[in-house]
């Protein structure tokens, strides 16, 4: 089991989403907690070692630091928008 840890600018942005978008984040946050990195792709170029989960039409960059079990949310936004 990892620890969550959202990004000032990360738990701002949760929080404007409708509820039903925060429903389906929060989901994807919790797969993410319990260690469920399905599908979840890497990075390129400036966000290289960075990951992306996505939840419906947004999308969860996080950073997965593996000697201490903690996963940072970076940046929780629209797919338009993330990159």
């Amino acid at each position: 089991m990892y620890k969550i840890a959202f990004d000032k600018d990360a738990e701002k942005e949760f929080l404007k989403l409708d509820s039903q978008a925060q429903k389906i984040v929060s989901a994807k946050i919790l797969d993410l907690r319990d260690g469920n990195f399905s599908n979840d792709k890497p990075l390129k170029g400036k966000h290289k070692g960075k990951f992306r989960k996505r939840a419906g039409n947004y999308r969860i960059i996080y950073l997965k630091e593996n000697d201490y079990l903690v996963i940072s949310i970076i940046r929780i936004a629209h797919r338009k928008e993330v990159y």
